[in-house]
């Protein structure tokens, strides 16, 4: 039975034992005998999480042709204004024309609370259909729908006949999971049980005989490009140049995807995943479902693990010859261009803070370019992110490694014993950093390139110009304070992780 044949996804901590907290070493990680927590109480202390519906909105906002309807209180889609400038210009790079975020919410009060939400949901949907004639409907269900038992799907069930917009049931109850990674899942598992079929009017243009085997011929070689925010534009067309190179046609799959073409994913040749953390849940269901088989293995950021990415493909095809002469063609350009930072990077301590497999693959990039690895914090923990950690614990030296959903309070600890010279974060951790006089840089930002060759070139040329003018930082440090104490800093950083089967040590 597939998860998809539920009506919702089950949580990432059952469903990939996905965990959120572990204190030690990279080699601690890398020793199969030390894996990290998994039971659900791990820390007894936590300062701040991140929701479901944060990535969520911001990949139902990119979709074209379609109405985010959030379900709950009014406060709880206010991330989608910060989203808003990733939309418009998404959509104008991709699709020639500038889309705001468009989303309404059912605004429950204290009244609906208590008697229930499920009509002020009915008359927002025909609300929502009437005002906008979308092509989808994305009915996102946040926590007080959730809490009170509202039966979402009941309402799609009953109001789909009444509207012309296909309802897609998105299941983003943030206090079901501690991983908000299983929004990506949410956001697959609506997609996934609505909106893969031919839209009823669509009719196939009639060919001829050579029509139709020229349209087979490229579907066969066609790859689903996977991306739920992991890239932007840029990183977009890095990857589908390269796969381009090898004859491959590219279908970039779910963000700025009109509703009407999604069923095109499953015509495709293979599937391949940009990042593991993100996709594994839908591929696995395209593959049951539809026949089209996955790759899910290496994130295209840095040098090797981008030639690693291109073998995968190249290996599905049969392409292999042209694929090493491509990726050595490629490499032989980017270590060329790489030679006037290397001296600058020498021996620079970095710390680098993100999503599981954004901080893995960007550290072993950070290592190419020979700067020093004195710690890594990434959100959480799957099997996906096994095989990387002996990689890392490779390159030399142990270093602190960190699970952490945001708690900056872990974080500020860590900086302030590795000292580092450049910190890379994600989800506001570089204001931490910057407050201790850091140099920082954001890893991850839809405008800026971090994938593939040119990604590899244009992260290196972002960092030489922040290292070789770091006063921002240090001025601010003179007069920004975080609010810890000198007994925190010199405090075991993981003093509130509570191990399996024991007591935290405070």
């Amino acid at each position: 039975m597939s998860y998809l044949d539920q009506k919702e996804p089950p949580r990432r901590e059952d469903r990939l034992k996905a965990c959120i907290a572990y204190g030690g070493s990279i080699c601690g990680m890398a020793d199969r005998q030390k894996r990290c927590l998994q039971d659900d109480g791990e820390r007894c202390f936590t300062q701040g999480s991140i929701c479901l519906l944060l990535p969520g909105i911001a990949i139902l906002n990119s979709i074209p042709d379609s109405v985010t309807l959030l379900h709950g209180a009014i406060g709880c889609g206010s991330c989608a204004h910060s989203q808003n400038a990733n939309v418009r210009s998404g959509s104008g790079l991709r699709r020639g024309k500038v889309k705001d975020a468009l989303w309404l919410s059912t605004a429950l009060n204290e009244t609906d609370v208590i008697g229930g939400g499920e009509a002020k949901l009915t008359e927002a949907i025909r609300e929502a259909d009437r005002r906008y004639r979308p092509s989808a409907i994305f009915v996102v269900s946040s926590c007080v729908p959730g809490i009170i038992g509202d039966d979402i799907e009941g309402v799609v069930e009953r109001v789909q006949p009444q509207v012309n917009a296909r309802i897609v049931p998105i299941h983003c109850e943030g206090f079901k999971t501690k991983v908000w990674a299983t929004a990506y899942d949410a956001i697959y598992h609506g997609i996934g049980r609505v909106l893969l079929g031919e839209p009823e009017e669509y009719q196939p243009v009639l060919v001829d005989e050579l029509g139709e085997l020229k349209e087979k011929y490229r579907l066969s070689r066609t790859v689903n490009l996977m991306n739920v925010s992991s890239m932007g534009r840029g990183d977009e067309q890095e990857l589908a140049r390269l796969l381009r190179s090898l004859g491959l046609d590219v279908n970039i799959f779910p963000v700025f995807a009109h509703p009407e073409e999604m069923y095109k994913a499953t015509q495709a040749a293979v599937s391949v995943s940009v990042c593991p953390t993100h996709d594994d849940y839908f591929l696995k269901y395209l593959q049951e479902k539809f026949g089209v088989p996955y790759i899910i293995k290496h994130m295209p950021i840095g040098i090797a693990n981008t030639g690693n990415w291109i073998r995968e493909v190249a290996d599905f095809f049969g392409f292999q010859a042209q694929a090493e002469k491509l990726i050595a063609t490629e490499e032989e350009e980017v270590q060329a261009a790489l030679e006037e930072f290397r001296p600058v990077f020498a021996g620079k301590k970095v710390f680098v803070s993100a999503g599981e497999f954004r901080a893995l693959a960007t550290t072993q990039l950070l290592a190419e370019l020979g700067f020093k690895i004195v710690g890594i914090r990434s959100f959480h923990h799957d099997e996906f992110a096994e095989e990387e950690y002996p990689k890392l614990a490779a390159y030399g030296e142990d270093f602190p490694f960190s699970i952490a959903n945001a708690q900056p309070f872990e974080e500020a600890n860590l900086l302030q014993r590795t000292k580092p010279d450049l910190f890379l974060g994600h989800w506001c951790s570089n204001a931490t950093a910057t407050k201790l006089g850091i140099a920082t840089h954001v890893i991850y930002n839809t405008g800026l390139n971090y994938i593939g060759y040119q990604g590899a070139y244009e992260l290196a040329r972002r960092l030489y110009r922040q290292l070789k003018n770091p006063s921002f930082s240090k001025k601010l440090s003179r007069y920004a304070r975080l609010p810890y104490t000198k007994q925190w800093y010199e405090a075991d950083p993981f003093k509130y992780i509570k191990a399996v089967g024991s007591e935290p040590n405070v």
